[in-house]
């Protein structure tokens, strides 16, 4: 049955600031305290999807999550009258507390889930396994929320399995898809699954970086390997260099990205990585009796600095309708002379990449997000697709919609000082009211938010 790559957008929520909440994020820190400008963000990626939409590469949306979290602000003891007398009290002992609680990086979808298609998996099924995200305290907030959505828009348990996030523990920490990646001929094709991760806690002998932290542990990948039932023949660990870790590359997705039978990367990027890359071809070619085609730039043609100012691993690689393939790159990599200089070697070379496109992301790039930080990739059959919840597919009805809802409710500029602002409560519920009745969704908080498991299913 024919398969289609769905790319689900994470709509960016009103609350989207500068809060330099990330540490490692080399851009979020750069940024942090600034004024941020919500509605600007949240049209330039809705002018994303249009973009890829237009290509013919199907499109859906992840909403935002209600914020702020008054719950997680309760459980920290914080008490009052009504929720602007807690943002009251919580400002006053810390701000960052209350930029915690009014956090809208789930915007960043990659980091949603981890996601392993049917032809992948022993059972039949699409698995996901929502993020426990547990390395940032702000990020951690998403799980559950995420868990929660996700449990509506594939709600079919013959088709789909959405699990548990991992318990949130140090060993376990998982960031998702931004350090996933699969790899075939076709999205109808049994995958190869690529799962990078920066440490293993139980292992002392594991290079580890020094200046920051790694963000995904070995541990969570194996569990949620089986978890989706994978064949293990078709499934590599690989791990991400601590030098690029320590140079600002918080995700495997801002130093590599894949797509069908395409690897482009940085040469400091995994560790072995020599061995890695002949080790994935070898297996690729025999298995699918077709070239797989490694585009991998040496620290001289384009500098790890480089590679993190401009985002250009951080690209979408997408695959067109008439098969050829396009990367979708932030403007940054316009801007910055390396960048730009890799992109023009890549269309020069004999590879399936045939086209470049540059989009305006500016406001998510700020905070330390690019365009594949903003999607997560979700791959089904046409009979999966029917069976998801429809009011998520991305047409030009629903962009109007959004538009419009986007331009009604969001802010034009945003400062550290405005959440403390009891109206930006107000506009923040009556926006995802009304997102609701557009997505015909439950937006609303409900069940465990506090990381404990909930009773709402799961495997």
């Amino acid at each position: 049955m024919k398969s289609q790559e769905f790319n689900f957008d994470g709509l960016i929520g009103p609350t989207h600031n500068y809060a330099g909440l990330s540490f490692g994020n080399v851009a979020s820190a750069a940024h942090q305290n600034l004024p941020s400008n919500p509605r600007a963000a949240a049209l330039q990626g809705l002018e994303k999807m249009r973009t890829l939409a237009a290509m013919g590469i199907p499109q859906a949306i992840l909403p935002p999550i209600l914020k702020p979290d008054i719950p997680f602000l309760k459980r920290l003891g914080f008490e009052g009258s009504d929720s602007a007398s807690i943002i009251q009290a919580a400002f006053k002992h810390s701000p960052q507390l209350v930029a915690q609680a009014y956090s809208a990086a789930n915007m960043w979808t990659a980091n949603a889930a981890t996601v392993s298609p049917a032809a992948d998996c022993f059972d039949g099924r699409l698995h996901l396994t929502p993020a426990n995200l547990a390395s940032t305290l702000h990020r951690s907030l998403e799980a559950w929320p995420t868990t929660r959505v996700l449990r509506q828009i594939f709600s079919d348990p013959e088709h789909f399995v959405v699990h548990d996030p991992l318990d949130s523990a140090v060993a376990l920490t998982d960031e998702g898809a931004a350090n996933h990646t699969r790899l075939c001929p076709s999205h109808d094709s049994q995958g190869l699954e690529l799962f990078v991760y920066g440490s293993h806690p139980l292992d002392p002998r594991v290079p580890r970086p020094q200046r920051f932290p790694s963000r995904q542990t070995l541990l969570a990948y194996e569990a949620i390997a089986r978890h989706h039932k994978l064949d293990l023949q078709s499934t590599f660990f690989w791990q991400q260099n601590p030098v690029a870790i320590d140079a600002g590359v918080f995700h495997n997705d801002v130093i590599s990205v894949g797509n069908g039978n395409v690897l482009l990367c940085h040469e400091l990027a995994f560790l072995d990585q020599p061995k890695c890359l002949s080790d994935l071809k070898t297996r690729f070619e025999a298995k699918y009796q077709t070239e797989f085609h490694v585009i991998q730039f040496s620290n001289a043609e384009l500098s790890m600095e480089d590679a993190v100012k401009s985002y250009l691993f951080n690209s979408q690689l997408v695959t067109r309708p008439d098969g050829g393939m396009t990367l979708i790159c932030p403007t940054e990599c316009q801007e910055n002379s390396s960048a730009k200089r890799a992109t023009d070697r890549i269309l020069a070379e004999n590879n399936p990449i045939t086209e470049v496109r540059f989009l305006n992301l500016r406001q998510s790039m700020n905070n330390g997000g690019g365009p594949a930080c903003l999607r997560l990739r979700v791959v089904m059959t046409e009979q999966q697709s029917g069976k998801m919840h429809q009011g998520v597919r991305f047409n030009d009805q629903l962009d109007q919609q959004l538009s419009q809802w986007v331009s009604t409710h969001y802010r034009e500029t945003l400062s550290p000082e405005d959440l403390v602002d009891p109206q930006l409560i107000d506009e923040t519920r009556n926006a995802s009211l009304e997102l609701e009745k557009i997505l015909k969704l439950n937006l609303q908080p409900t069940g465990r938010p506090d990381g404990m498991k909930s009773d709402c299913g799961g495997i």
